[in-house]
């Protein structure tokens, strides 16, 4: 329980960081750029990643 719990919390930290760092890159060069699609899907794999700890 506890090492659920210390791991959906380290998800969380990286997913906040990882849309924030998505944002910036958006704003700085568009939303198709390929480093914003990047971002985005490293973005997904990481919500994907936390949702299947949540429901475990």
């Amino acid at each position: 329980m506890i090492k659920t719990i210390s791991r959906r919390h380290i998800l969380s930290k990286q997913i906040q960081r990882k849309r924030l760092d998505m944002y910036t890159q958006a704003k700085r060069f568009g939303l198709t750029h390929p480093i914003v699609v990047a971002r985005s899907q490293e973005l997904d794999y990481l919500l994907n990643k936390f949702q299947g700890i949540k429901t475990a």
